[in-house]
């Protein structure tokens, strides 16, 4: 019970942030959501360090998920989806990590931390900044990206997967590139927040099929 009153307790931390700084920021609607999708990077190491099973951090995942749904609904949480687009993005966030527990809690937790890193810091640091500093942009699949959204992507992609990647295997390979690369391809197959699923869970299996194995 400890374990999680910490994992709960970390996850209403990001929840009070991200709300008093919507309470100083009413025209910040999209960083705010961003707070929550970089600021629950870290929970996977967290977990991971707390020795969480994958069982309960299957059923956990799968219970944020179904109330992330219900929320979809009846709006019980606005501050989660508190845009002006449509999009999916917060569920698909949410299953991605169910799969990505599923896959690789035990068998490879570098493909885990590297999949789950790159969705929420390269993906999330990607629409924060690509919406803060204006550069050349184009619409991809009714969906806005820009030069530095995409080049930010790719750069925190390289750092996070050359840094996990170093870290189980002491090396450097060109396949943490080509990781990377493809997380920025993918990042760009936005629509409805679907980018949330396809970057993180293929990001997790490239790196388990090219770095571990």
């Amino acid at each position: 019970m400890i374990k999680f009153a910490i994992v709960i307790s970390y996850l209403f931390l990001i929840f009070f942030i991200s709300i008093v700084f919507k309470k100083f920021n009413q025209d910040s609607k999209e960083i705010v959501r961003k707070i929550i999708h970089i600021g629950i990077g870290p929970l996977i190491p967290i977990a991971q360090f707390l020795k969480i099973d994958q069982n309960s951090a299957l059923i956990f995942t799968g219970f944020i998920s179904l109330m992330v749904l219900i929320n979809y609904k009846y709006k019980l949480f606005p501050t989660i989806e508190d845009v002006e687009r449509k999009s999916y993005g917060t569920f698909f966030y949410c299953i991605s990590l169910f799969f990505l527990i599923f896959l690789f809690w035990n068998k490879d937790p570098y493909a885990l931390i590297t999949g789950f890193f790159i969705m929420t810091f390269g993906d999330g640091l990607a629409g924060l900044i690509g919406k803060s500093f204006a550069s050349k942009n184009w619409i991809f699949l009714k969906q806005k990206k820009s030069v530095l959204g995409t080049l930010t992507m790719f750069l925190t992609s390289t750092i996070i997967v050359c840094s996990t990647g170093y870290a189980q295997q002491k090396n450097f390979y060109i396949n943490n590139l080509s990781i990377a690369f493809i997380a920025t391809v993918l990042e760009q197959f936005s629509v409805l927040g679907i980018d949330n699923f396809i970057v993180p869970i293929s990001s997790a299996l490239l790196f388990n099929f090219f770095i571990t194995n």
